[in-house]
Order: structure tokens, then sequence, then C-alpha cells
């Protein structure tokens, strides 16, 4: 290929509406344009990247039995009706009408659509292990769009899909799919960590988020140095000190406190208490589905008050009390302030859970046990000192509700936890029967009785280990590609194309690396060394040859490893194949990494 005639428009000056490093040096080194909010154009370098990650991918999957397959985009409502998730998905998922009034959406994910062929074609024990995948576009209505391609509405993702006959046949199968994710993320030359995650509206009994870390991401990671523990603050836990609340005190007792709206302010008062003496009274609304019923549930969730509460670890206790009897919860929100008052007699600031029968309590684990606390009274500005959490309060589930936070015990050794910024790259899941017993995908076993096929499911951002390589792999001067997964693996840089000597030793150069195989890029562009050089580093090729008349005399060119940033003078008769000596080790290198 030949810079002159390939489409790579970079930029001089760093976009005003790009916020993190890959968004940055996407749009600048002319791999991506925007063509409206979350959604983007791959241009040429880009898609070459691309397509190098799904091969990758694809050879991984291939690798442990997978099958490809490629379902449509679109999908009709029947399908996401069967699971239950219609409803579940909410206003992220795209939703449309056809000519005849029927309804569509634009697939986020393709439980259904697997599960729907499984149903239809596997009868029988013999049939399984089953492994199937696709690589295929998703769209999800994102409400804020940013961060270049961490951020969209429309993404491509490696979807794979296990069915066993059983639990033990998932267990292999997720193992299985874990360790060729880890080939996948090591070939593209990422560091990652395996963490603990939250199911979410996915379902199943287990689940682990590949993670990146990078300022770039969205999510936090809890993580112990010394064990290796890892999981996302939305599954986190950790230990804390147990506080020494000495002997029971009387019965709770009422007391004034004009003022107090906060825990802070209870800390400050007069006779008040400190934040890890007061009981934080929280109140939310679940809101559950059945067919076309609907209903609301008001909860209380208690927590120490120096503690902060986790949603995700809320809404999933919350479920485990909604999801029977055919309800299926779709949504948690904060409970509004005439709700509050109408359920509690009292604003915000001053509640508690002391006498409350009405509704379902929901305590954090750390209050367990707990003596002589202070918390609200309902009536506003009055507390109650002396409770004793399991003596005057009625508590309807225990779960463990808070936020985990750097300094805090690991849960899995004597080790200090830290938490830092981390970008999900891929999330495996243990469905379990969820999607088969919804949709009726069974099949007979060794035995002739008909159960349930056990299922689980497997996504990779392909677009996100793109990104991902480029917020860890890049310097002032631009990207440094991966050499697996860059859109050429060698420029060839004559410094002066009007030079003879220099363009035909080019030419030559050129000429030998692609018939050898090699990516080339040839830059034979009329422009001054400096725009070259500076473009070359820019985009992040791995290699460069550079050609300039001075050492040509002396019958030398430059090899410049960029991730090294070291340059040395090799002989121009010797520099093909020190090339492809270079980028083979280098490929090795990523390609034989054990993750």
């Amino acid at each position: 290929m030949r810079w002159s005639t390939y489409f790579i428009p970079t930029l001089r000056e760093e976009p005003s509406d790009a916020e993190v490093v890959s968004h940055k040096l996407l749009l600048r080194a002319g791999l991506v344009r925007q063509m409206g909010a979350g959604i983007y154009t791959y241009l040429p370098l880009a898609q070459r990247s691309v397509l190098k990650i799904s091969d990758i991918i694809r050879q991984e999957m291939n690798a442990i039995g997978g099958q490809e397959f490629f379902f449509p985009a679109l999908h009709p409502a029947e399908l996401w009706q069967a699971s239950g998730r219609w409803s579940v998905m909410g206003p992220n998922m795209f939703r449309l009408k056809d000519r005849k009034g029927g309804d569509y959406c634009l697939g986020m994910t393709h439980e259904e659509a697997f599960t729907d062929i499984a149903r239809n074609h596997l009868r029988s024990y013999k049939q399984l292990p089953q492994v199937w995948y696709q690589i295929q576009t998703k769209f999800r209505d994102e409400p804020r769009p940013k961060s270049g391609l961490l951020r969209v509405r429309q993404f491509t993702m490696k979807d794979a899909y296990t069915f066993d006959i059983d639990q033990a046949g998932l267990d292999k199968a997720f193992d299985d799919q874990r360790a060729a994710y880890c080939k996948v993320y090591s070939r593209c030359g990422l560091d990652f960590v395996i963490v603990e995650a939250d199911s979410g509206s996915m379902g199943g009994s287990a689940s682990n988020e590949f993670m990146v870390y990078t300022d770039a991401g969205e999510d936090l990671v809890a993580s112990c140095p010394k064990c290796r523990y890892a999981a996302n603050t939305e599954k986190a836990q950790s230990r804390i000190p147990a506080v020494d609340d000495g002997e029971a005190a009387g019965a709770a007792e009422k007391f004034p406190t004009p003022g107090v709206r906060t825990i802070d302010d209870l800390v400050n008062f007069a006779g008040g208490a400190a934040a890890n003496k007061q009981i934080k009274t929280l109140v939310y609304v679940s809101v559950a589905a059945k067919g076309n019923e609907a209903k609301n549930t008001l909860f209380l969730a208690l927590l120490r008050g120096d503690h902060q509460v986790n949603d995700a670890k809320l809404s999933n206790a919350i479920a485990k009390l909604v999801n029977k009897d055919g309800w299926e919860q779709t949504a948690v929100r904060p409970a509004h302030p005439e709700e509050i008052f109408d359920l509690m007699g009292a604003h915000a600031g001053s509640l508690g859970a002391v006498g409350v029968t009405k509704v379902p309590v929901i305590a954090d684990e750390a209050l367990r046990g707990r003596k002589n606390m202070t918390t609200g009274a309902n009536v506003d500005d009055h507390h109650l000192r002396n409770v004793s959490i399991e003596r005057d309060i009625k508590v309807t589930a225990w779960a463990d509700l808070r936020t985990v936070v750097e300094g805090e015990g690991c849960p899995k050794c004597d080790g200090t936890l830290i938490v830092a910024k981390a970008l999900e790259v891929g999330h495996i899941f243990k469905l379990g029967t969820k999607y088969s017993v919804s949709m009726g995908a069974s099949v007979l076993n060794a035995e002739g009785k008909e159960v349930p096929i056990v299922m689980g499911s497997y996504g990779i951002g392909v677009e996100r280990i793109l990104a991902a390589a480029i917020e860890r792999h890049n310097d002032d001067a631009g990207i440094i590609f991966p050499i697996t997964i860059a859109p050429f693996q060698i420029v060839v840089a004559p410094l002066n194309m009007k030079d003879a000597e220099v363009k035909a030793t080019a030419d030559g150069i050129y000429g030998e690396l692609t018939k050898a195989g090699v990516e080339v890029l040839y830059d034979d562009r009329d422009e001054r060394a400096g725009v070259k050089l500076n473009d070359a580093d820019l985009v992040g090729f791995p290699f460069q040859i550079r050609i300039g008349p001075k050492k040509l005399k002396e019958g030398k060119v430059e090899f410049y490893d960029r991730a090294t940033k070291t340059s040395e003078d090799v002989a121009a008769d010797q520099a093909v194949a020190i090339a492809t000596q270079r980028i083979q080790q280098a490929l090795q290198a990523l390609n034989n990494v054990v993750a």
C-alpha cells in the first residue's frame, strides 16, 4: 500500500471535543470519524485493526470448539418477550415498528436468538455440548455517548453461547472461555485483570469481567496486590474492623435534633453520634413486571452512617425478595420525597426503621449485632439513641449493601484493597437455565427425562480492545500499536523523494517486503521528512525504515522501533531481512504469551 493513495486523514491539532486519550488519537491518527452521537465510521486503518482483532478472537474461539454463526441484528419482539427481557431492557433498547405495526428491536445481545435455534433443533444430550458464537454489530441507545469508542450506540461484539446438559458441563465451558479470553487479550497486547462482577440484566449464577486499568475507565475495580483478588465495586467485598458498642443500654430514647439533616450534621450535633454509630435509612422503590401487570414495592435499606450504598448490590438484594410468583424486577429507584413522607411520616434526614412493619427492611451486614446506635425517629427534627438492631428493628433480610473503599481489608487474605479505574473489555456469564426455562429449550437426558439446557454467555467488545490498546500504548507523539493489531507492521519512509537513489532504494525495500508477505505501508508522499516521521509516530506503526540521502551514501538506512524508541543504522541490503526478523520476533512474543 502507498500512503499517497491510501486514505489517512491525520490531524495536527487535538480535537477539542475529545475527552480521553484513545478518542483524541483515533481522530488525530485518521482511524475514525464521528457520524453522530455515539456513531462512528471506521476508516481504512481502523478497519484493518478491527479485522485483525476479530481474527484473533475467531482463532481462539475455534480452538475451543466454537462454531461461527451470523444472526440478524433486527429481532422480532416475540423473542425478547419470551425471555421476559422485552420490558427489562427499558430505554437502552432501540425499538421500532414495521409497516404492518409489528414490534421489533435492534439486538443489544443475542441470548434469545441463539436460544431460539437451540430450542428448535437440539433434542438429546447426545447433541451436547455445543459452543456457538458470532462477531456481529450490536446496538444500545446509550443515554450519554462519549469517550470515542468507549461509550457508543453501535458497536461490534463477539458473543458466544454454550449449551450443556448439566452444571459440570457449564463449569468446563466457562473455564474454556475464560482461558480463551486470556489468550485473546494477551495476543492483543493488553494487560488485564479478571474480576468478579454483577450479572445485571443478563442473570445467571456467576460472571467475570475482563478489565484493563486506565483513567478512561468508567468502572472501579477493587483488587488486592497480595493475593490477586479483584472485583468490580458493584460486587467487591472487604473486611472492616469491628466496632465495640459495649453492653446494650436501655430502651430506645427519642431526642430533639433541630436542623439535623445529614450524617455529618448529627456527628457535629451536641449529644449526637459518630458516623459509625449511626444507622442510615434509605427508601427505595422496586418496579416489577409480570406479563402486562406492573407493581411498585417500597423498601427500606439500612447502612452504617459512614458507608455508601451500592446500587447494584441493593438491586440484587431487593430482586431476591421481589422475583417470585412470576414477578421480575425491572428497575430500582430512590423513592420520591412525597412517597417517603406518605410512608414514614417524616422527611429525609429524620428517618429510621424502628417499629416499621409496613414494608420490607434490608440491612447491611456491617450492622449485624450492632447496639447503642442512633437513627431517625420518623418525626421531623428528632432521632432515637440506644437503638440495638436485632432488638428494635424487624429486619426482613441481611445483605452486603455497601460500596468498598480503598484501604479496607481484602476478603480473601490479610492484604489491603486498592481501588482504581478500569475499562471493561469482556464479560462472561454462567446463565444456567434462565433462558432455556423461559423459552422452552430442553433436551432428553440419558434417562430419557426432559431437562432444560444449561447455558453460558460470553461477550467481547471488539472496538473496546482497540481503544484499550491505544489507552495503554501511547506517548506524546501518538499511538504505539501492539504489532498483532497494528494496521500495518512497518512503514518505509524515504525522506527525500526527489533524490533518485533514495527513491530507488525505497522502491526496492518496499517491493521485497511485500513479496515477503510483510504488511508494509510505503510513504511515497512528496512531503518534508518531519511530516513523514511525525505521521508515522502518530499512527503508531510498530517499525519504520527511514531512508535518507546522507546515510544512504554510506550504504545504510535507519531501522526504528516505535515501542522502544530506539533506532539503529543497518546496511540497506540487509534492511528487509532485519525487518522480517524483528516483525516475526514481535509477533511471536505476543502470540505465544501464556496468560
